[in-house]
């Protein structure tokens, strides 16, 4: 059960990994770029990423589609950490409720898969689908005290932290599943990752019917920017064409506080990578809106 945006993506991208070898290995013939059948496209991804980088440059290929290249291409790079919900957004419900109680905070949800816990949030014991919850509750005539919730939950899929998102984007195909918790390596729950989220990664961001309708980068009349502190670094390069790293930090906030190497308060101002980061709130130790200010590039010596 996914949304319609995701389903064609899904349609359209087939057996990802296979339909990437042959996208880039055609794509890069037509710019002169040869690569041997026995050489996996994903192994070869600096050659490759220099040559999509180079005609970007040249003006033949676009921005989009560089950024659809290097989404696929990071794949083997980035870990699911990097781009999951994390456990502090997750929305859960306790399976100890009664299961009319249940049913209706489910449906309340954006989402059509919830996890349910028992005694704490760190003891996941299943995961409520809305599908499933939809059927039992035809079955019941529309009753919720007739629907048995634990009958129709399904076990919860763990997976490391460390899962790279071309082994789990291969392991959501394969089991036809498209959830998964993620847990550390001492299986304390860290967050959950989708098949979505790393389609995102490739694709851009994937709007559907149960998306919040807000704008994650707030453009301002002086040229500044305002983003929330726990937009990802990966999203606020892509939307604003920029190469701010993200090897140490996933969010914007991470990045400011490893640079920064302190916890800053709202007002404090900091510059680096050509551009000057303000933190406007703050909630406890949590960045909460930063405001952005790229600065004109330094002339060298030279005058240019």
């Amino acid at each position: 059960f996914m949304s319609r945006p995701v389903r064609w993506i899904v349609i359209f991208l087939g057996p990802i990994i296979t339909a990437v070898q042959w996208v880039v290995r055609g794509t890069l013939r037509i710019f002169g770029v040869r690569l041997s059948m026995e050489i996996d496209v994903l192994a070869a991804h600096e050659e490759i990423r220099d040559a999509v980088e180079y005609h970007h440059e040249e003006g033949a290929v676009e921005s989009g589609d560089r950024n659809m290249f290097r989404g696929v291409l990071d794949l083997s790079e980035l870990d699911v950490s990097q781009v999951m919900v994390h456990r502090k957004q997750i929305e859960l419900i306790d399976a100890d409720l009664p299961s009319a109680q249940i049913i209706e905070t489910a449906l309340s949800f954006s989402h059509t898969r919830v996890p349910l816990y028992r005694d704490n949030p760190e003891n996941i014991i299943g995961v409520l689908h809305a599908r499933d919850l939809m059927s039992a509750m035809a079955r019941a005539g529309g009753d919720p005290l007739k629907v048995d919730v634990a009958t129709i939950t399904r076990e919860p899929w763990f997976i490391p932290d460390t899962t790279n998102l071309k082994d789990q984007l291969a392991a959501f195909l394969r089991q036809k599943m498209h959830f998964a918790l993620v847990v550390d390596e001492y299986g304390a729950l860290q967050g959950l990752v989708t098949l979505e989220d790393i389609l995102e990664e490739i694709v851009g961001e994937i709007d559907d019917e149960h998306d919040a309708v807000f704008t994650a980068i707030r453009k301002q009349s002086d040229g500044s920017i305002h983003v929330d502190g726990d937009m990802p670094i990966r999203d606020l390069n892509r939307a604003m064409d920029w190469e701010l790293p993200d090897e140490h930090a996933v969010t914007v906030a991470g990045l400011v506080i490893h640079e920064a190497r302190t916890i800053p308060e709202p007002g404090q101002t900091f510059i680096f990578y050509n551009r000057k980061f303000q933190i406007m709130r703050k909630q406890r130790n949590q960045i909460t809106a930063i405001k952005i200010t790229p600065l004109p590039k330094p002339v060298d010596d030279d005058g240019f």
